[in-house]
């Protein structure tokens, strides 16, 4: 995945900064995982986690006060 589009990352009322953060956390834990680095293969790790965000796979759970920064 390229670039995908902001809007539909955030539908959720996910703020940028807990996207961007958790993202990169599930990034580096496949990227320290020997299994899951060779099931994304040829896939950067944070792409990989971006896919899994997308997929309904990755949750993110942020405190009320912060959603919409």
């Amino acid at each position: 995945m390229l670039n995908p589009d902001l809007r539909n990352l955030l539908k959720n009322n996910t703020s940028r900064y807990s996207l961007v953060t958790a993202v990169a956390k599930r990034a580096r834990e496949v990227s320290e995982d020997p299994i899951l680095n060779e099931k994304c293969g040829t896939e950067k790790a944070v792409s990989y986690a971006l896919d899994e965000f997308l997929e309904g796979k990755l949750e993110i759970c942020e405190p009320e006060e912060i959603r919409n920064i």
